[in-house]
C-alpha cells in the first residue's frame, strides 16, 4: 500500500500521516515513513525523541551519497551527471526506525529551488520513484503542501491521495489546487479526511466546500491531540480520543477503496 498525504500547512496532515504508519505497524506491516515536507516533522509525530531528531540527517543533505551516485558536486553549475542514480539501497541504509516504523527524511532541496535540475533534485525524485514504484513497503508519505515529489510516472505507483483539510478558506483552497494538480499526473484515488472540526457547523462548511468529494472521517478538534505533541507521545497514543480504532477504520476504508 502506498498513500500520499497531502494539505496545507498546520492542517494535521503530519499527525495522520504517522498515525497511520503506526496503525500499519502495530497489525505487524513492514512500514517506511517518507518525509516530503521541507519543514520534516514527521519524526516527532512518530514518537522518536528529541535527540532521535537531531541525529537525522535529511537526505537531501547526505552530500557524500549524493555526489557518489549521481558522479557530479553539489552546488556546482553546468555539470554532467546521472539522471538515474543508483538508490535501491537507500532506505534500508538510511532510515532511522522507532516504534516499528522506519523514517526517511527527504529535506528542502536549497539550490536553484526544489524544481532545479541539481544533483540534489535529481537524487531525491529518483528516489521517490524507486520507493513508490519498485519497492514492497507499505508506504506513507508526507507531502509537502501539495504534490511536488510526484510526477506522473510516480502517480501510477500511488494507491491513494489522502487529502487533509480544516474548515478554513485557505486550507480548502489549498486542496482544490491539490486535487486540479492530482488529475491533472493521472492520480485516481483521491480521498479527504476532515480535520480539527468542532461542531456541526464546521462539517457542513467543508462538505459544502468540496461538493462531490469523498470523505474517509470528519476529526475532531481535540485538546488531547495537541497535548500529545506537547508531551511527546504520537497522537495515537492520546488517552481518551479512541484514535487507535478511528484509525483502524480509516485503513480499512483506504484499503477497500483501493482495490
Amino acid at each position: 500500500m502506498k498513500i500520499a498525504v497531502s494539505g496545507k500547512g498546520g492542517v494535521g496532515k503530519s499527525t495522520i500521516a504517522a498515525a497511520l504508519a503506526l496503525t500499519y505497524a502495530r497489525r505487524g506491516a513492514r512500514v517506511l515513513a517518507l518525509d516530503a515536507d521541507p519543514d520534516y516533522n514527521l519524526a516527532a509525530a512518530l514518537g522518536f525523541t528529541r535527540g532521535e531528531q537531531a541525529a537525522i540527517i535529511p537526505i537531501s543533505r547526505q552530500i557524500a551519497l549524493i555526489e557518489e551516485r549521481t558522479g557530479a558536486t553539489v552546488s556546482q553549475y553546468g555539470q554532467v551527471f546521472k539522471i538515474n542514480p543508483e538508490v535501491s539501497d537507500v532506505s534500508d541504509k538510511y532510515a532511522t526506525t522507532r516504534n516499528g516504523v522506519s523514517l526517511l527524511v527527504l529535506g528542502a532541496v536549497k539550490s536553484g529551488g526544489g524544481g532545479c535540475a541539481c544533483p540534489e533534485n535529481t537524487f531525491v525524485k529518483a528516489l521517490v520513484t524507486s520507493l513508490v514504484l519498485f519497492q514492497n513497503e507499505t508506504l506513507i508519505m508526507d507531502m509537502e503542501a501539495g504534490i511536488e515529489h510526484l510526477g506522473r510516472g510516480t502517480a501510477k505507483g500511488v494507491d491513494v491521495l489522502l487529502v487533509v483539510v480544516e474548515p478554513g478558506q485557505r486550507s480548502i483552497d489549498c486542496a482544490v489546487t491539490i486535487l486540479r494538480m492530482a488529475r491533472e499526473i493521472g492520480l485516481k484515488r483521491i480521498l479527504f479526511i476532515g480535520n480539527k472540526v468542532t461542531g456541526e457547523a464546521d462539517e457542513a462548511f467543508i462538505r459544502k466546500a468540496l461538493p462531490g468529494q469523498e470523505f474517509l472521517a470528519i476529526l475532531p478538534y481535540s485538546e488531547a491531540v495537541r497535548n500529545a505533541d506537547r508531551d511527546g507521545i504520537t497522537a495515537l497514543d492520546a488517552p481518551g480520543t479512541g484514535l487507535q480504532e478511528v484509525f483502524g477504520q480509516i485503513i480499512g476504508k483506504i484499503e477497500e477503496k483501493a482495490t
